[in-house]
């Protein structure tokens, strides 16, 4: 028992350091930019809150889980923003081996339950995931458009490069949420031209 709960302590210590990683993404008040730990708990309660805007039926209990643990490779990849400049099979590569590390350090079933997780959240196939997904996917855009374009204009995004990168992927799974906020994202773009 000691030498389980000493590995699920080793975890926790790690995950510790996902705080330490800086988001893209600003808080809404755009006064300072997220850290990765923030982001995770707040999509956390955006699924709660919003879980019955899901097309298909989920377990949010799940949700929650995959999107607690989802980041954790942060830690060792570093956050790669959406709109960013980089090679998305070399940031693959990095994140497995960060989540073959991270992971490893729980006890194995934990570890093989955590990283099942992690992996089912990343390939997006089951309805759970896919709403995880949405949800991570939404926060950022929400964040921006609070503190009045947030880091579009840094990242020269357009609102076809929102709607390709971003909206598809909610609105596989709640397409609510980005009719919801498409209006909103139009009147910035006719407002702010980039």
């Amino acid at each position: 028992m000691t030498n389980r709960l000493s590995a699920q302590m080793a975890f926790l210590v790690e995950a510790d350091r996902l705080k330490t990683v800086l988001r893209g993404t600003t808080l809404n008040d755009g006064s300072r930019r997220e850290n990765s730990g923030e982001h995770s708990w707040h999509i956390a309660l955006y699924a709660m809150v919003l879980a019955e805007h899901s097309t298909r039926p989920i377990n949010i209990d799940r949700v929650i889980k995959m999107l607690l643990i989802h980041d954790l490779v942060e830690i060792d990849a570093g956050d790669n923003p959406i709109h960013g400049d980089h090679d998305p099979a070399e940031m693959e590569t990095i994140e497995q081996a960060a989540a073959d590390r991270l992971f490893g350090l729980l006890p194995t079933e934990q570890a093989r339950d955590f990283r099942a997780l992690w992996d089912e959240f990343e390939a997006a196939e089951t309805d759970d995931a896919v709403f995880a997904k949405s949800i991570d996917r939404v926060q950022p855009v929400v964040a921006n458009l609070e503190s009045g374009g947030g880091t579009w204009p840094a990242y020269n995004v357009t609102q076809q490069q929102l709607e390709t990168r971003v909206g598809v992927k909610v609105r596989r799974g709640a397409p609510a949420l980005w009719d919801h906020l498409s209006g909103r994202i139009a009147d910035w773009f006719k407002s702010n031209a980039i």
